[in-house]
């Protein structure tokens, strides 16, 4: 029996990061123009705070400027309103995100709504997800653009394949499905009132799991061969009480039977932070209407 392939998001990332830093390089180089990336955090949460650091140091690393806005938890809807606003306004930042989740004094939909869509590198805005809907250009949630990506680094084709997405969530589950659909895959959207799941799954060419349950899809639910994207990133206990990190797939089971899969960590994990790099890139490439820049939509080859 052999094991499936390792899609190593680490490794992905590298490359993906390299090209966006090339590029990065050439817009300052040919329009004196580097690309802005604003970040905002509400709040003290230790896992949110190390997710912001990790993009901020991402972005400088690429040549690209980050700005940092840290808010209290205690801040206002009315002033993360207006801190928005002023970011939008400002032609030194083209890309904003607001780290979710927010304190229960603001609505959340409320901040999305509020960004420039044009500096939504989130993807979380309406008129992106209505673009990517239509089938439009649009800045792409980063987790599903990157979901996308490590597939076709492994399967350049898919085209009539048939995927099953667990899940239905706007972060991951809803855009991932249609990124297939653009790329003509058939798509089945599976979620908690799935009838005989384990047997849906088996059909699926292409299985991502984005339900945020440890080890929920077991080895014999995977199709010999199979592509398994995991999603997921769970905290399980162990005896010495530090915990060990799991993904929505029992790794170990369905790896002996995927033709691919990811790992957790070290998966898809690695590959979001790389295309929130890329959307802040293409928008500042769309807001000064550049052409003459590559914007990476593929991961480059090894």
């Amino acid at each position: 029996m052999s094991l499936a392939t390792i899609i190593d998001g680490k490794e992905a990332s590298a490359r993906l990061k390299s090209a966006i830093s090339a590029s990065v390089a050439a817009l300052k180089a040919k329009h004196n123009i580097v690309p802005g990336l604003a970040t905002v955090l509400v709040g003290e949460d230790p896992a949110s705070q190390v997710y912001v650091r990790s993009k901020q140091k991402t972005a400088t690393a690429a040549g690209m400027n980050s700005f940092q806005h840290d808010l209290p938890a205690s801040t206002s809807q009315a002033d993360l309103l207006a801190l928005v606003r002023k970011l939008n306004a400002d032609p030194a930042v083209n890309g904003i995100l607001v780290q979710l989740p927010l304190p229960k004094q603001i609505d959340q939909f409320a901040i999305i709504t509020a960004i420039d869509p044009a500096k939504d590198v989130d993807g979380l805005h309406p008129q992106s997800a209505g673009r990517l809907l239509a089938g439009g250009d649009s800045l792409v949630s980063c987790t599903p653009m990157g979901c996308l990506m490590l597939i076709a680094d492994v399967a350049p084709n898919i085209a009539g394949k048939n995927a099953v997405v667990l899940g239905r969530s706007i972060l991951v589950g809803k855009p991932v499905s249609l990124l297939l659909l653009n790329e003509n895959c058939t798509v089945t959207m599976a979620h908690s009132k799935t009838q005989d799941l384990p047997s849906l799954c088996r059909t699926a060419d292409i299985l991502v799991a984005a339900v945020g349950r440890p080890e929920m899809v077991k080895g014999d639910w995977v199709k010999p061969g199979a592509i398994v994207i995991d999603v997921g990133i769970n905290r399980i206990p162990t005896p010495d009480g530090k915990g060990r990190l799991v993904g929505d797939v029992d790794y170990a089971a369905a790896s002996k039977i995927a033709g691919a899969i990811t790992p957790v960590p070290g998966g898809v994990g690695p590959m979001t932070i790389a295309c929130l790099m890329l959307n802040t890139l293409k928008a500042a490439c769309q807001q000064h209407g550049v052409t003459d820049v590559v914007v990476p939509t593929r991961l480059p080859s090894r």
